[in-house]
């Protein structure tokens, strides 16, 4: 059994893991997920982008938890259902990424403008594995306290 991302390309795994997007090579604006075709910015008329890693540290910039179960296809992890927190995270490429935070995390941990890093953690478990997607881990300062 190995280790998969449940969504093929959008983040890297190992040590230091990213979420990968894509530059416009005309104008340089990113974009989170990946983009082709057409320039998202309405000044640019770039059909070409290059794949770029992301920060791997941002600012909460909002949060919530998700207290019901969302629908299909999102697959709980528990039966019973256990609510998660959300993040919306601003990178400095300019760009607000929402994604889970990490396992052991909760509302009670994150507030507006608290720095956060990417990590890979198990999403499920099938047959072949795990299915690993990114997730926001608050970054504690020294002598910041911690319900952990």
């Amino acid at each position: 059994m190995t280790a998969t991302p449940a969504v093929e390309g959008w983040f890297t795994t190992g040590p230091d893991p990213a979420l990968v997007g894509s530059r416009c090579v005309t104008c340089g604006t990113v974009f989170f997920p990946r983009t082709a075709g057409f320039c998202g910015n309405p000044a640019c008329d770039g059909e070409t982008f290059e794949d770029t890693e992301l920060s791997r540290h941002g600012t909460v910039w909002s949060y919530t938890d998700a207290q019901y179960q969302p629908p299909p296809p999102y697959i709980p992890r528990t039966d019973p259902y256990e609510p998660f927190a959300l993040a919306a995270v601003e990178l400095p490429e300019g760009l607000v990424v929402l994604g889970q935070v990490a396992d052991g995390y909760g509302v009670g941990d994150l507030r507006v403008g608290a720095e956060v890093e990417l990590v890979v953690e198990t999403l499920y478990v099938d047959e072949t594995g795990d299915r690993t997607i990114w997730r926001w881990k608050p970054v504690i300062e020294m002598g910041e306290e911690t319900d952990q």
